[in-house]
């Protein structure tokens, strides 16, 4: 499909955007490229509110978005940002968890894990995920309460984050997630190379807007400390992939990424995970740090929305 139309009219204010050397016009057009065509506001009947357990490594904030009528399940959601960067107040983990909840009327716990910054490794973000969605299958999240159903999600880096934390629970006796949501996951490294069609749409972004390979090396390297000798969980489409829940992934089309979420699709049906995919045309890498005002980010999250009824 062709680059979204909206994007593709505002991908010239991305040209020759340095994010090493950013100044006060490149800030300015980066800005303007990142409004959407309509303001989001949260929906009605969701409520918020902000707490913390403790984890192996010391406290860890998380915020729930509580429907109107819950219907007993939740999601525990982690962002993304090449494990260095994001937040809880992150389109992709605000605007994700309030809309989510609103449409499947399900508990969403969006976690405020510690990013690979100021001395923080691999796997401090891991762990952090890990006790939220440890404590939220125990019972004993502050705000979240009891549940019958527990899935495990994250965009980019924060699927890696999921999906890790899910491999735990399938390795011990206990409690495990029922279902993992995976926004264009990065979970290889190196990142398989694209098709030659894919390859060839891509070529119409700025650099800005892609993944290459020297980006990826320096996320792997700032997240553990090195790049080779890597602990499966890193990347853990390495890892034994079999008895993971039904998983449900949405690819953005426009990404170099892409190719990592086929793979990753690829391995759960070969080992006989269940799998649902959606492809949102015509979106770049991170769609959903934008607003349900783009049509695709809607049907994105509509379909895991669904995949959260399942």
């Amino acid at each position: 499909m062709p680059f979204d139309p909206y994007l593709a009219g505002r991908l010239h204010l991305m040209e020759n955007l340095d994010f090493h050397q950013m100044d006060a016009d490149m800030t300015s057009r980066m800005t303007a490229f990142y409004e959407d065509p309509e303001a989001w506001s949260m929906p009605a009947g969701v409520g918020v509110e902000d707490a913390q357990l403790d984890g192996p490594n010391g406290g860890v904030p998380y915020r729930v978005y509580r429907p109107e009528t819950a219907n007993g399940r939740v999601l525990v959601w982690a962002h993304g940002g090449g494990f260095a960067t994001g937040d809880l107040d992150s389109p992709e983990a605000h605007i994700v968890a309030a809309e989510l909840a609103h449409r499947s009327g399900v508990v969403v716990v969006s976690v405020d894990y510690r990013l690979a910054r100021d001395g923080i490794h691999y796997p401090v973000p891991i762990d952090d995920v890990h006790a939220v969605v440890a404590s939220v299958l125990a019972g004993t999240a502050d705000g979240v309460g009891a549940s019958n159903w527990v899935g495990v999600g994250g965009a980019s880096a924060g699927a890696a984050l999921a999906m890790a934390a899910t491999h735990r629970f399938r390795d011990i006796a206990g409690p495990s997630p029922d279902a993992l949501l995976l926004a264009y996951p990065f979970v290889h490294f190196p990142t398989p190379g694209l098709s030659p069609e894919a390859a060839a749409e891509l070529a119409i972004l700025p650099p800005a807007l892609r993944t290459p390979p020297g980006n990826i090396e320096w996320i792997i390297r700032n997240y553990v400390g090195r790049v080779t000798d890597l602990p499966v969980d890193v990347a853990p489409g390495a890892a034994p992939l079999d008895q993971l829940p039904a998983t449900h992934i949405v690819i953005s089309e426009y990404d170099d990424l892409r190719s990592s979420a086929e793979l990753l699709i690829t391995q759960l049906t070969e080992v006989g995970v269940p799998v649902h995919s959606y492809v949102a045309a015509g979106m770049p890498h991170g769609h959903l740090n934008r607003s349900p005002s783009l049509a695709e980010v809607d049907r994105s999250l509509d379909f895991f929305a669904g995949a959260l009824h399942d």
